[in-house]
Formats: structure tokens, C-alpha cells, sequence
């Protein structure tokens, strides 16, 4: 297509309205239309990133890298199914999933403790199998909840969904925060929706998030650096 196509499809995608409808679960592609056709529900949107994974393929063997990716992310995976949610998206180093229905909050901050966990026990898996090693993965889980507008983007052939919403965003952002002390954010209106045992943990019932203002946003958002065994 020359620039003349090209711009005149976009002038027909921004002039055509929305044909919006109500999700009753995370879609698939194939059930959106490539035009301007969208579904929308109500959704906890989480992210698992893998922390400094540019250190890792420059630092290591390609086949070593590799073996940390496929292992972080199967894992992170499981978890996530394990606990309701649907993986929407894979992005390099990252996993993108969406949890709905009346308990998604509590869901999705379990999700991301089990992620924790099970990291931990990666770490030293690793460190048996390669004892010379000097790696040890760190990650970063973000979670927020929000509406969310889901649209098909792309063309013939070459398309993928496209999640529009504020949780989509802030949820990616928050990864960006995670460090080895404190590898879990979620937001303030996730963490009002907890149940009690998401928020106390542990023989005495400690609260398990400690909270605090996000410097960029000016929002509350809470913190964890507890693990959960799945």
C-alpha cells in the first residue's frame, strides 16, 4: 500500500463508530472483529516481567538464557491458569494475564505471591544445576483492576487483541518498581477488594502489603515481598 492507502484506511478506522458489546469472558481474537468492533468487561489485569533480562543475554550463553526464559515463564504460566487467570499476551520476557468474575482481585495478588515462591525455589533449582553460576533471576509482578475496552489491531493474517484501560497500563508500570526486596505492586483498588487471607498471612495474621505512595503518580499503592507456596 502507498502512503495515500494507507492514510485513507486510517481515516476510515477514525471516522467509523465503535461497535461495542459486554463480555462475559476473556475473549480471543477470533471473537472480535478486525474493524472497529470491541468488547468490554470488567477486568484485573497482571504482569510477571522478569527483571534486567538484558544483563542476562549479555552476560551468559545464549542456551543458558533461554533455559531461564522457558522456565520463568512456563512457570508463571501455570501459576496464572492455576489461579483463573487467561494469558492475554507474551512480550519478550514477560506474561500479561486478565482475571474476572467476583473474586479476580484476590486471585490475581495470589497469583502474583505464588510467582514469588516460586521463584525463590527456581533460583536455588539453578544454582544445584549450575553451581558455578553467578545468576540468580529476579522479577517484578504489577497488578490493577479497571474496565477494560478490548479491540482487534493488526491485518488479515497478522492481528492480536489489544487491551485499552487504565489496569492494562498501570499494571505494566508497576513491574517497573519491583526490585529483590519488594517484587510485588498492586493498587490501591485491588487491594481494598482482597479477602482477608490475601491480605494476612502467617501464624499471627500479619497484613502482608505495606503501603505507599507511587512518587510518578501520586497514588496509593501497596508493596509485598511475601512468597505464598501454590
Amino acid at each position: 500500500m502507498n502512503l495515500k492507502e494507507l492514510i485513507a484506511e486510517a481515516d476510515a478506522t477514525l471516522r467509523t463508530k465503535w461497535e461495542t458489546r459486554a463480555g462475559r469472558k476473556v475473549p480471543e481474537p477470533e471473537d472480535i472483529e478486525l474493524g472497529n468492533d470491541a468488547v468490554t468487561l470488567e477486568g484485573t489485569v497482571l504482569y510477571a516481567d522478569m527483571a534486567d533480562s538484558t544483563g542476562l543475554v549479555d552476560g551468559f550463553q545464549p542456551w543458558f538464557a533461554a533455559k531461564i526464559y522457558k522456565t520463568y515463564l512456563a512457570g508463571a504460566s501455570r501459576i496464572i491458569r492455576d489461579n483463573g487467570g487467561e494469558i492475554t499476551a507474551f512480550d519478550g520476557d514477560r506474561v500479561m494475564a486478565v482475571f474476572i468474575g467476583d473474586y479476580k482481585n484476590t486471585s490475581a495478588a495470589k497469583t502474583a505471591l505464588h510467582i514469588n515462591a516460586f521463584v525463590i525455589e527456581l533460583n536455588k533449582t539453578v544454582k544445584a544445576a549450575y553451581p558455578n553460576t553467578s545468576y540468580a533471576l529476579r522479577q517484578s509482578v504489577g497488578v490493577d483492576t479497571s474496565s477494560l475496552f478490548i479491540a482487534r489491531t493488526g491485518i488479515r493474517t497478522y492481528n492480536d487483541l489489544v487491551w485499552v484501560g487504565p489496569a492494562a497500563n498501570y499494571a505494566a508500570k508497576l513491574c517497573s518498581l519491583g526490585d529483590s526486596n519488594y517484587p510485588t505492586h498492586i493498587t490501591q483498588a485491588v487491594f481494598s477488594k482482597l479477602n482477608k487471607d490475601a491480605k494476612h498471612g502467617g501464624q499471627a495474621g500479619a497484613l502482608m502489603w505495606e503501603k505507599l505512595v507511587w512518587e510518578a503518580t501520586g497514588k496509593v499503592i501497596y508493596r509485598s515481598n511475601w512468597s505464598w507456596k501454590p
